[in-house]
């Protein structure tokens, strides 16, 4: 067949199959919108950013490396600001072309109703340009220019940990630009007295240079860069500033590369499958077609052909048109990841092209592969009994499709049981894909089970006296294909929001539980900008306290010893007064003494020290939160490591590498039957806060939902894509039996019988969704709960688990009873002769 009398033909095909072609463009629509927002994160994870504001006056920002270089991987950002020392200010301010070199240095303060502010020297005003627009610069430690909210004269307190000062404001500044709304509002001390308050003596946060007239940034940085003997440096023009002003900026870009890439390989694989699934629906409901065109000699190659023609003509249209709602699908997401608190609300998105094209691409190379795929058993059939199979459908599946469900099954099925054999983050990651491995194999068993479930259960409807339920039996049985095919995206859908939910409330209920057993202290007292060790010393001092512990809590990344393929990854970090933790703290010491940690040990968590492959006596080596390499020896490990973090080390030494060198909570136990009297005496300090350990644990719970919220937005989209599956994959199932309706009709069968008979196949449909879906999702919970809390009963919500069913059961019984509905008001004589 000539190549334009093929494309001649598929344009016939799409005009008269108008049905199932559509279906296939929702799919290839949808799974391209999709893609290209997946796509936009993740480049904006490479290339979006925060405007500079503080430093948009310097030319050069010279700061110390803020990430790990993982080589073939994303680098991994440092908690914690890595600082510079003071000395560098002198050796780049005489580099040939730096008109002014100037050291910052960033201090947390409240104000006495809790606003955050973000104090400097007022010598680094220079850098965004900061002018005066009232009075003076400070002189003295008690003198401060502020950005807004007071006046010269004024007096303000302005708390620094916890301890206030009165200052007086000398004068009012403003920026050439707008403050950041979201940000905290910058306030300038004498340089004096912010070098006083920042609690790194000998060292700056960043670098800023001013250049000569004549001396562009670029060959200035690349001076910079060369000029310290201190080791490796980073230098920042442009929109680049905005990384090394704003630190969750980078944050933020590696947090959003690696949501986007552990998502969107689900999503995509979803897609892919919605898509494949679709198609092979669409091309299994023209075996009619395809047999007659065998029976008039079409070869193999030229059945190949033509479903290659259509789906490239439908599926190109559809995934050009659906990129572009995706720019805005990514919009909305990132408004959603700002407020659960993983990017800043000044986060900017970088568009481009790529997305779009890599969107497109995907698509449509999704769908033509999948029609070659559908395409295979049509083509290569001998037409006598492709005619035969026209009218039925094979009873059974294939022998290498049967193997390939049951390997999918054992393979979704093993990784499931992982955290009952073995520890650690791996074995948590693998019980949360297996769901992945047994919905593919649902897929692929899909006739099978059907055809085991209504031979097993269907004997009661076979033999009702109500004709419509024999109906939906017999059809059911014979059916099996196109039932599964129904069935396969409502169990997808259910079992994918299940196990992303309830790993979710598992894992929370597991890291509460442990928080609520190993805090011991009678009350915790916190801080809105962390306690100073002064405030923390005046806690211990009173006299109803027994014990004082400060907790500081960071981040400390781990590089695996491997030659071949080194991973990197983060780990909670807390650090620790081990001389008071016997009395405010119960890690569940599972091996060693945490008695003996002091500066040169850690303790590790179980799982943290099976990925680490370290046991008591042995030596890691571990990156503090500002980068600083250590390589302590372990001297216990423990076993609540999901409430407490996977490292803990000693308070000062954690403390020394923050950028605010505070602590975040205090551990406080009273000397017996003085807690009422102790917690009335530390309410009165201002603007800390004093909870019981119950108050304390609502509160990191409350914390964790938050955290949790990325997840569900996440699922929520790709819920919604599955809804659009679910709905578009029943609608064309039930719209193609028009002339079975038809026919029905024509021998005697009412309306009525009709509708009830679809009703019982649509209670059907969604009861055996409802079950394989909960099976499938069954197992990677266990794993998990098992993972997390030691017993393999997850934390399941009744409420949302039904609120899952019924929003699916609900899609279900709509997508069938609505094309019924729509078939049954033609003319049953003129629809007999439909597609004839």
């Amino acid at each position: 067949m000539h190549r334009s009398r093929l494309r001649a033909l598929a344009r016939a095909n799409i005009r008269a199959q108008r049905g199932g072609f559509a279906a296939m463009f929702v799919a290839v629509f949808c799974a391209a919108l999709l893609t290209c927002a997946l796509g936009v994160l993740f480049e904006s994870g490479i290339r979006g950013g925060v405007t500079p504001h503080r430093y948009a006056g310097a030319d050069v920002v010279v700061g110390a490396p803020q990430a790990l270089e993982v080589k073939e991987d994303i680098d991994q950002p440092f908690a914690e600001r890595a600082l510079l020392p003071a000395a560098a200010v002198d050796e780049l301010a005489a580099l040939p072309g730096v008109r002014t070199a100037v050291g910052d240095v960033s201090v947390p303060l409240t104000t006495d109703d809790g606003t955050l502010l973000d104090g400097h020297g007022w010598g680094s005003a220079v850098l965004a340009p900061y002018s005066l627009t009232a009075g003076r610069a400070p002189a003295s430690a008690t003198e401060a220019v502020v950005t807004g909210g007071a006046a010269p004269g004024d007096r303000i307190t302005l708390r620094h940990g916890g301890i206030g000062d009165t200052y007086t404001v000398v004068g009012v500044a403003a920026a050439p630009t707008s403050e950041p709304t979201e940000r905290p509002a910058a306030v300038f001390l004498s340089d004096a007295r912010a070098q006083e308050l920042w609690p790194h003596a000998d060292r700056v946060a960043t670098v800023g240079l001013l250049a000569e007239q004549g001396f562009d940034a670029s060959s200035l940085a690349a001076r910079a860069r060369g000029a310290l003997a201190d080791g490796d440096v980073r230098t920042y023009t442009g929109d680049a500033r905005g990384d090394v002003e704003y630190l969750d900026a980078g944050a933020a870009r590696s947090e959003l590369i690696m949501l986007c890439g552990s998502f969107a390989g689900l999503a995509i694989l979803i897609a892919m499958f919605v898509v494949a699934s679709t198609l092979s629906l669409s091309i299994q409901q023209r075996r009619r077609e395809f047999a007659l065109l065998r029976a008039m000699g079409a070869t193999p190659g030229q059945i190949h052909r033509l479903v290659g023609s259509e789906v490239l003509l439908v599926a190109g249209l559809a995934a050009v048109l659906g990129v572009w709602p995706g720019f805005a699908v990514a919009g909305m997401l990132r408004a959603q990841f700002t407020e659960a608190g993983v990017l800043p609300s000044d986060f900017a998105l970088a568009y481009g092209p790529l997305p779009a094209v890599v969107g497109v691409l995907l698509a449509v190379g999704t769908a033509r592969i999948a029609a070659a795929i559908a395409a295979r058993r049509p083509a290569r059939l001998d037409p006598t009994e492709a005619l035969r199979e026209s009218a039925v459908e094979p009873a059974t599946i294939g022998r290498g499709r049967l193997v390939t469900g049951l390997v999918f099954a054992a393979g979704g099925l093993a990784t499931s049981l992982l955290p009952a054999v073995l520890p650690g983050q791996a074995a948590l990651a693998g019980a949360g894909s297996s769901a992945v491995l047994l919905v593919i194999s649902a897929a692929l068993l899909g006739p099978a089970l059907v055809s085991t479930a209504i031979a097993r259960f269907g004997g009661p409807m076979r033999r009702s006296s109500s004709p419509a339920l024999v109906l939906a039996a017999a059809n059911t049985g014979a059916r099996a294909r196109r039932l599964a095919a129904a069935i396969t995206p409502l169990a997808l859908a259910i079992a994918i929001g299940s196990v992303q939910l309830f790993t979710q409330s598992t894992i929370s209920a597991a890291a509460d539980d442990q928080s609520r057993s190993g805090i011991t202290a009678d009350l915790v007292v916190s801080g809105a900008a962390g306690l100073a060790p002064e405030l923390v010393d005046a806690i211990a001092a009173e006299p109803a306290v027994r014990a004082a512990n400060p907790i500081t809590r960071s981040q400390a990344l781990f590089t695996s010893a491997d030659s071949e393929a080194p991973t990197t990854e983060p780990h909670a970090v807390q650090g620790i007064d081990p001389a008071t933790t016997s009395s405010t703290l119960d890690l569940d010491v599972r091996e060693g003494d945490l008695g003996q940690l002091r500066d040169g040990t850690v303790a590790l968590s179980l799982d943290a020290a099976f990925d680490m492959a370290a046991g008591v006596g042995e030596v890691v080596p571990l990156r503090l939160g500002d980068g600083t390499l250590i390589t302590p020896t372990v001297v216990a490990t423990y076993g609540r490591g999901l409430g407490f973090g996977d490292v803990t080390l000693p308070a000062a030494q954690v403390r020394e590498h923050t950028t605010a060198g505070t602590a975040d909570v205090v551990l406080v136990t009273a000397e017996p039957g003085r807690v009422d009297e102790l917690r009335q005496a530390l309410q009165m300090t201002p603007r800390i806060a004093v909870a019981d350990r119950a108050e304390f644990a609502a509160a990191g719970q409350d914390q964790r939902r938050t955290q949790s919220w990325v997840s569900i937005v996440a699922l929520a989209v790709l819920l919604g894509y599955l809804a659009v599956a679910v709905v578009n994959t029943l609608v064309l199932a039930t719209a193609e039996r028009g002339r079975e309706f038809a026919l029905l009709r024509l021998v005697g069968a009412s309306k009525r019988q009709v509708h009830r008979m679809m009703r019982t196949e649509s209670v059907i449909v969604v009861s055996v969704a409802a079950v394989v879906g909960t099976l499938i999702a069954i197992p990677p919970l266990a794993g998990i709960a098992a993972a997390v809390s030691g017993t393999p009963i997850p934390s399941v919500s009744p409420v949302v688990y039904g609120g899952i069913i019924a929003v699916t059961v609900l899609l279900g019984l709509c997508a069938i009873a609505l094309p019924t509905r729509t078939a049954l008001r033609q003319d049953p004589v003129e629809a007999i002769g439909t597609r004839e």
